[in-house]
């Protein structure tokens, strides 16, 4: 009996030819598509678009398998590099919790010849200063030695904070954390995975040897070239330099809400304030 069903199904392929194969693939695609278009029933969107999907389904349904096979394809890419992204976080995330007690003050000598600097005019160091980073893989300023007291002042009130970051799908936040003369900040994904062994994407370090004597701050941030750019790192700085000068009352409450009162905290409030500002990087 078997041996006679399988000479049947050999001459029935040879008869119909590719009129089989294609009628087979229409119905895999088909029933591909529904499968598709039911788990979108879920999406919150769906019925906003939900006329313009059976409209296209009747009108050219291979034209509606391309576009869900391509989007497909676009979601599967994505969740690879989430993937990899979540391999490299996992393989950079900290064998152990650094306690305060552990961190040494970061010295400008670390870095650079204090020798040659160290009569330079205020200007001069500027100057220096700035070159020096132009063609590296960080960001700089000079703070004014009073514009870098309120941010570490308030710093020391309000050590921790949340800062949205602009992403193509939407808003990314990272977590900033004051802890002696530097600013960490991680993603806050990772923090929720890792907590305090979560890797930093940025720190920013700010050396103070030129405070007293020329009234200057000179601050670096370092970042992690698999995870932020140059101007992503540049707009997390200057975000952490508008709430923490202390000079909008709305930023205040909103540093204040979330280091004491973080049941109380709202996301969308970030940004929100983000929406408001048009830096300049």
């Amino acid at each position: 009996m078997s041996l006679w069903f399988s000479s049947i199904s050999r001459c029935s392929r040879c008869i119909i030819g590719k009129k089989v194969s294609v009628s087979f693939r229409i119905m895999i695609s088909r029933t591909k598509t529904d499968q598709v278009l039911e788990n979108l029933k879920s999406n919150p969107y769906f019925d906003k678009y939900a006329k313009k999907i059976a409209k296209l389904q009747q009108i050219n349904p291979d034209l509606l398998s391309e576009r869900i096979e391509k989007q497909e394809k676009k979601v599967q890419k994505k969740k690879e590099k989430q993937e990899q992204e979540c391999s490299n976080y996992q393989a950079k995330a900290k064998n152990k919790v650094i306690q305060p007690s552990d961190t040494k003050e970061a010295r400008l000598s670390d870095i650079m010849n204090m020798d040659m600097i160290q009569e330079k005019t205020k200007e001069e160091i500027e100057q220096i200063w700035t070159e020096y980073h132009k063609q590296k893989d960080y960001i700089c300023a000079i703070m004014e030695c009073q514009q870098y007291e309120r941010i570490f002042d308030c710093g020391k009130k309000y050590p921790l904070f949340l800062l949205p970051l602009p992403r193509k799908q939407g808003y990314e936040f990272f977590l900033s954390q004051f802890q002696g003369n530097k600013v960490y900040m991680t993603s806050l994904l990772w923090y929720q995975t890792h907590k305090e062994n979560a890797p930093e994407c940025l720190t920013l370090t700010h050396y103070t040897e030129f405070k007293d004597s020329k009234g200057i701050v000179l601050m670096r941030g370092e970042f992690d070239l698999n995870f932020l750019n140059c101007q992503e790192a540049q707009c997390l700085a200057n975000e952490l330099q508008l709430y923490y000068t202390g000079k909008s009352s709305e930023r205040l409450k909103l540093l204040e809400t979330f280091n004491n009162a973080p049941n109380d905290f709202k996301y969308n409030d970030l940004i929100g304030q983000l929406e408001k500002i048009s830096f300049v990087t």
